[in-house]
């Protein structure tokens, strides 16, 4: 024991042991930690590995710098966003160029250095003195015992991966054995706590072994984006504007979360929840339009590309978005968004995004309560527009009306009482809560009023040929009547009828008095999400080869279509009936078999 206590085994232990507890650093800012016993035991298990496996400190010492460096970071997001650095927050640094990040740092950029310069610092001294002792060497049993938890491990984790785990942690009375065919007998499930620690989850909540685990999701993440943009490489639409080529533009595509068609006042909601959009004399808001899944990462890419509706739940699509379309016919595009970039939810979408020439991620805390409100991508809206490329189009991805509902609104919007204002954690499954959830959903509606309003403000302000477009990715269940469920992922009408509008500048409607004919008359069309793409080029006068004005609420030819919902299969939303007080959608015939990759 006291060759521990000599200055650099002291300082190497001590180093160690602080990077241990980086996860226990929300309990400094009065935040809780979920499992704190699970991270303890795993980042003991996977010291014990690592420690074995290399024998001295000095020789995997070098493995920590990644650690160190990501230190600062991971401690301002615990701190602030109440979580780690994740896949997002990677995808955010690499995509971020220096001058960008000097702009949002500004004069902090000093400050950040020297935090990072002590760092650096720290890890050089911390590796002399792990250099420098051969008092922390593993050696003999204790070694062997490292070399037994990894070698009990993996042993562990093969037979769970050849003969499954448990989904709950104790196993049920009723539950069969699985027959295993090489050993020629019957063996049980694994049991869930005894995966956990095996499992990408929890070795992802320690430090520094973590980091580890959410830089290999985001490789694979970026394979996966690599892999697409790889396959739709040559794919072009063949686009060109076929009027005002040359006239300054600019179209703005507003995608929204989780809002719902009948709380919008708009369309009769009996609260005054749209009293800034209400005044708007060019704005144009449809009355029946469905999205085909209660999903963002599956309902988005319909919107934004010629991907059918009955092929949401498949993986990736061949071709390329309207963002391409755009860019061809001599737009500069962005894809300003405050959700999320990276993570099994989000990819999907980013693909997308990523086409466009100016792709900014702003929100840091994800979907959590200490996420940005979406008047974050006010500014950086109006930096786009000042941009000196004539024509422009703008995609802003908004938190909109996601839960939890009272953290996307400030104060003052927080109209109708009871809510959920100001509470940390709520309990969302205590139908007790179900006024307060009701009234600060509406109050985040009242939120995304003002913020539409202040986009139509600043398009007009800006005195060009300009629109904008509003459609929500799907709606939300608020345990209506008698229904005890809330939220999206249901099959519920609340979840498929969804909020969507148009608004037009008046230069736009003298340059396009047809098109602006066209969209009153539409108004009250039978309409979907796969409507947006062809809609939106149509909007700009763009023209391609294989278009279908058929599918545009702009053209005279537009035509109704079939339309599908995710509804124990694909269901024809409008050969359906709702049932009951969740109005549940059920067929009236026989739902389309669905198809996953």
């Amino acid at each position: 024991m006291p060759a521990l206590l000599r200055r650099n085994n002291l300082f190497v232990l001590v180093t160690y042991l602080a990077l241990t507890l980086v996860p226990f650093v929300p309990l400094l800012f009065g935040q809780t930690i979920d499992h704190p016993l699970r991270i303890i035991i795993t980042e003991i298990g996977l010291w014990l590995v690592i420690w074995s496996i290399f024998k001295r400190p000095a020789w995997f010492h070098w493995l920590l710098f990644p650690a160190f460096f990501a230190l600062p970071t991971e401690i301002y997001l615990r701190k602030f966003y109440g979580q780690g650095i994740t896949t997002h927050h990677l995808g955010i640094i690499t995509e971020t160029s220096p001058r960008e990040a000097m702009e949002f740092l500004g004069d902090k950029i000093w400050w950040m250095a020297l935090i990072l310069a002590v760092v650096v610092l720290w890890w050089a001294l911390s590796w002399l003195a792990a250099s420098r002792t051969r008092d922390l060497d593993l050696e003999g049993p204790s070694r062997w015992l490292g070399w037994l938890v990894l070698t009990v491990g993996l042993c562990i984790w093969l037979y769970g991966q050849e003969i499954g785990v448990q989904a709950v942690s104790v196993a049920s009375a009723n539950s069969k054995p699985v027959a295993s065919e090489s050993q020629g007998m019957h063996l049980g499930k694994l049991p869930k706590w005894a995966a956990t620690p095996l499992e990408a989850d929890p070795v992802s909540r320690t430090w520094p072994f973590g980091l580890a685990v959410r830089g290999y999701d985001f490789w694979k993440e970026r394979e996966y984006l690599d892999d697409l943009e790889h396959k739709n490489s040559q794919f072009h639409f063949g686009a060109h504007q076929a009027s005002q080529q040359n006239t300054p533009q600019i179209v703005v595509m507003v995608i929204g979360e989780s809002s719902r068609y009948d709380r919008w006042s708009l369309n009769g909601y009996q609260r005054d929840t749209n009293p800034l959009l209400s005044k708007e004399s060019n704005l144009v808001s449809f009355t029946d339009v469905i999205t085909s899944v209660s999903a963002t990462r599956l309902s988005v890419p319909v919107m934004v590309s010629r991907k059918p509706a009955t092929e949401s739940l498949k993986a990736g699509f061949a071709e390329k978005s309207f963002i391409t379309a755009y860019k061809e016919a001599g737009f500069k595009t962005y894809w300003i968004s405050n959700q999320m970039s990276y993570g099994k939810f989000d990819t999907p979408v980013s693909v997308f995004a990523n086409e466009a020439d100016v792709v900014q991620f702003l929100n840091l805390g994800g979907f959590t309560d200490t996420s940005n409100l979406d008047a974050i991508l006010l500014p950086q809206l109006q930096k786009a527009m000042g941009d000196p490329a004539a024509k422009k189009l703008i995609v802003l991805h908004t938190l909109g009306n996601h839960w939890n509902y009272s953290h996307r609104y400030p104060q003052q919007f927080d109209k109708w009482q009871p809510s959920l204002f100001g509470i940390e954690r709520p309990a969302y499954t205590n139908l007790a809560n179900k006024p307060a959830i009701s009234n600060s959903y509406d109050s985040s509606i009242l939120y995304v009023d003002w913020f539409l309003s202040q986009v139509i403000a600043t398009l007009k302000d800006s005195r060009q040929l300009s629109a904008m477009m509003y459609f929500s990715d799907h709606g939300q269940t608020l345990y209506d009547g008698s229904c005890k469920i809330a939220f999206h992922g249901h099959n519920t009408q609340f979840e498929f009828h969804i909020p969507a509008l148009m608004w037009y500048s008046d230069l736009y409607q003298k340059t396009y008095p047809d098109k602006v004919e066209q969209l009153l008359r539409h108004k009250r069309a039978r309409m979907s999400t796969e409507n947006v793409f062809h809609s939106l080029l149509d909007l700009a006068d763009i023209r391609y080869p294989d278009e279908r004005l058929e599918w545009s609420f702009l053209s005279s030819k537009l035509r109704p279509h079939r339309r599908y919902v995710d509804s124990y299969g694909w269901s024809d939303y409008d050969n359906s009936t709702f049932k009951g007080d969740c109005r549940e959608v059920i067929d009236n015939g026989k739902p389309i078999r669905q198809q996953r990759d």
